[in-house]
């Protein structure tokens, strides 16, 4: 009995010493590991975010379409009209999907990376259902009712809501707050210093 349990401590010490000198050798504790993230990790991370909305603008606007039909050889000038009251939201921001495979230069000795955003641009325009209403509608006598007049003044209300946001300066808005978001996440990937520049339109 003595003689078996000393076989199997001897056979188990044998293992253990067996690991320990096949086992990888670890550094010393006062060893560091610098760990350099190469550029296209990156930007594939930028890319992850696919669009990034950074400003949004919430518009009203008032489209008054005619539809001018002539009548009797030219006689008369009848009209179908619509008065709409348009209210809606107009998101801008930046397709990282855009970024250029050069966009994101890294220096690992300062650990300083400078990244270059494809410009800012209208994501979205879209009419707020609950709040856009035909105040009026009139088709003169002699005229023939447009059925498709409505749907042309709302897209005409969506085109307006686009040119009341570039009008208001959303893309510099939405460009500087890109930047700002852009900076933090690229500073959360390691490196001390960050710079963020806007592309030309």
């Amino acid at each position: 009995m003595g003689l078996a349990l000393g076989l199997v401590l001897l056979a188990a010490l044998g293992g253990y010493v067996s690991g320990r000198s096949s086992a990888p050798l670890l550094p010393p504790a006062s060893s560091s590991v610098v760990v350099v993230r190469q550029t296209p990790a990156v930007v594939m991370a930028l890319r992850d975010l696919a669009r990034l909305e950074s400003a949004e603008a919430h518009i009203e606007r008032v489209v008054d379409l005619k539809d001018r039909q002539s009548r009797l050889f030219g006689l008369v000038q009848a009209e179908d009209a619509i008065l709409l009251v348009a209210a809606g939201t107009v998101v801008a921001g930046v397709d990282l999907s855009k970024l250029a495979p050069d966009a994101v230069v890294v220096d690992p000795q300062s650990r300083h990376a400078t990244v270059t955003l494809p410009p800012a641009e209208i994501l979205s325009a879209s009419l707020d259902g609950d709040r856009t209403f035909v105040h009026t509608r009139s088709t003169d006598v002699l005229a023939k009712r447009k059925e498709g007049l409505e749907t042309e003044a709302r897209r005409e209300a969506e085109k307006s809501l686009r040119e009341a946001a570039l009008e208001s300066g959303l893309l510099g808005r939405a460009e500087r707050n890109a930047r700002a978001t852009v900076e933090s996440l690229v500073r959360s990937l390691g490196f001390d210093s960050v710079t963020v520049q806007t592309g030309a339109r």
